[in-house]
Parts: C-alpha cells; sequence; structure tokens
C-alpha cells in the first residue's frame, strides 16, 4: 500500500492511498471491509480504480496544511491535541501580511527540520492564508509540496511575527 504521507502527529484529512489488490470484492464495498478491521481514527471514505502507473504520493497536484492555533486565555480540554494553544494575544494583521511572502517558488532550506531527506528544498506555495474565527488563529498554506516540519516551522515564524 502507498500513502501520501505526513508528519508524525498531524491529523489528516482526505489523505489518499492506493494499493493492489486481487480481490473479488465490489469497488464500492471496499470502504466498508476496509473500515471494518482499521481503528476507529481512520475512515476510509471512496474506493476507486486507478491506473496502475498511479502512485499516491508522486501523483498529488497539491497539499494543504492547516495548523490551528487556540489564541484563548485557557484552551480547550477537547482540541488539546488538535491544535497549539498561546494564551498571549497576536497581531494577526502582521502575520496577515507576513504569510504572503510565503507564497510563490522559494528555496525553503531554512524552514526544515534536520534529517529532511528530500534532493531539493524548492517547493512553490500556491496560497497562505490566516483566518481568525473566534479564538482560533488558523494557518493555512497549500503548495506542491512540503519539507518535514515545514509548516511547523512556518506557523512558528509567524507567531513570532505575531508577538512583535
Amino acid at each position: 500500500m502507498l500513502l501520501g504521507r505526513t508528519d508524525a502527529g498531524v491529523h489528516s484529512l482526505g489523505q489518499v492511498a492506493n494499493f493492489k489488490t486481487n480481490s473479488n470484492i465490489e469497488i464500492e464495498k471496499i470502504p466498508y471491509a476496509l473500515n471494518s478491521k482499521l481503528k476507529k481514527s481512520i475512515v476510509i471514505k471512496n474506493a476507486e480504480e486507478v491506473e496502475e502507473r498511479f502512485h499516491a504520493r508522486y501523483n498529488c497536484k497539491r497539499k494543504t496544511y492547516m495548523y490551528v492555533i487556540n489564541n484563548s486565555k485557557f484552551g480547550t480540554a477537547i482540541y488539546r491535541d488538535l491544535e497549539y494553544h498561546l494564551p498571549i494575544k497576536l497581531d494577526v494583521a502582521k502575520m496577515k501580511k507576513a504569510i504572503k511572502y510565503f507564497e510563490g517558488e522559494h528555496d525553503f532550506a531554512g524552514f526544515k527540520a534536520s534529517g529532511t531527506s528530500s534532493k531539493s528544498s524548492v517547493r512553490e506555495i500556491y496560497k497562505g492564508e490566516i483566518i481568525e474565527e473566534n479564538e482560533r488563529i488558523k494557518i493555512k498554506l497549500t503548495g506542491n509540496g512540503f519539507l518535514y516540519n515545514m509548516v511547523r516551522i512556518i506557523a512558528g515564524t509567524l507567531v513570532d511575527v505575531g508577538l512583535r
């Protein structure tokens, strides 16, 4: 089985995987069969036949990552493991201005964790957004790919901008 990857500790929506099978199960019944065997934290929503050369990781055209900051005084128990809590108020206007500098094709060598195995650190960010919803600040980046911990490092940089 091949899977589009994401960093450890990152939660995923819309992840794509592919595998070869000789099963006689009808394609529309594959999600039911797989879901009956998977952990409750994983749900297969769709299955479709693709060309044999398709690769979930290398044929991906774009990825979107969203980093969520709970900018409230106390945070939340329910979403504790799904968002970063920072009780110090951030200057969202500055963050919105700064995220635009990441758009375009750049060498993101300074925004990757050590041990990254990628051959090139050049990536293109198609769109960067800061979305403010009540006391949550969402950092949303869409691009052609991301380096190991790149989004976390960009998010940290934007938080630093918002603190100044």
